[in-house]
């Protein structure tokens, strides 16, 4: 599938790695931002930590999705 070409360049995972497991992280920190909310407006303002944390760790995770797709799309013209 993959000849090591993208490898040799300094890349550090194969081509079609990155997207996938990106999106997942994404969608997995958003659920557990989902999952943690009603317990943390329940409690006291400290416990909103963990739901803004995995917030951002889901926004952080999409926006290197997005970078690395059209860095790709970039290099295919």
């Amino acid at each position: 599938m993959n000849d090591g070409s993208r490898r040799a360049e300094g890349g550090a995972f194969p081509e079609g790695v990155v997207v996938p497991i990106t999106g997942l992280l994404a969608l997995l920190f958003a659920v557990m931002a989902g999952m943690s909310l009603r317990p943390a407006l329940s409690g006291p303002p400290s416990h909103l930590t963990f739901p803004i944390a995995f917030a951002v760790a889901s926004a952080l995770c999409f926006r290197l999705r997005r970078r690395y797709v059209a860095a790709r799309a970039d290099e295919g013209d």
